[in-house]
């Protein structure tokens, strides 16, 4: 490989080479990382960190709402819903149903981010219940509310089905509320993945920013 080819190739890939100059101090810096490179895929500030200490830094950060999906069907697009709550710093992330899930689209954010799995809703709900949280399904029913003016609670479980049949009739009976985003097209519905990012920072607006909706 030519040195202008081998430059072009260091330019796109991603984080950092081994480290210059002398080794920074402290228990969380990585000493194979700090010797070879950091390529993954996380913030600069966390560069040449030990997975552990990135876990745990973030831990001391989580915000207070979970996200929690119905696995009956080996649903595709649970990696990206773990990607968006690693990104929004959710609490946790629950499945319910098969305990396996495809990781592709979680982009490797699924080892900073706390998983749990529940074999059944009716599992889920008496863990929801026992850590006072408020179960609020996000599908469309005839009963749902429109998020956008819904006071979404600062601790609370949000809840999405499967793509195709939505949540399951046992969930929406266990829901505080279930709540419906507003759409303007002709389809029916969104992507079940993007629907919950778009949860997740309706809670991160009310919570973090402080932008109370208005009926």
């Amino acid at each position: 490989m030519t040195e202008e080819r081998e430059d072009e190739r260091r330019e796109h890939e991603v984080g950092v080479g081994p480290w210059r100059g002398p080794w920074p101090e402290g228990d969380h810096w990585d000493h194979e990382l700090l010797a070879s490179g950091d390529r993954r895929n996380v913030l600069d500030r966390y560069r040449y960190w030990k997975h552990e200490a990135i876990v745990a830094e973030l831990d001391t950060r989580r915000h207070e709402f979970h996200v929690a999906i119905e696995n009956w069907q080996h649903d595709l697009n649970i990696g990206t819903v773990v990607r968006t709550a690693n990104a929004f710093l959710a609490k946790e992330v629950h499945i319910i149903g098969r305990r396996r899930w495809n990781r592709r689209g979680a982009m490797v954010t699924d080892r900073y981010q706390h998983i749990r799995h529940h074999a059944t809703v009716e599992d889920f709900v008496s863990w929801a219940r026992s850590e006072d949280l408020a179960i609020l399904g996000v599908d469309i029913f005839p009963d749902s509310v429109p998020l956008e003016t819904y006071e979404l609670p600062r601790r609370c479980v949000l809840v999405f089905g499967q793509e195709g049949p939505g949540l399951t009739p046992e969930v929406h009976a266990a829901a505080q509320a279930t709540l419906s985003i507003e759409q303007f097209g002709s389809t029916r519905s969104i992507n079940a993945a993007s629907a919950a990012a778009i949860a997740m920072h309706a809670w991160i607006r009310r919570w973090v920013f402080g932008q109370v909706p208005k009926a």
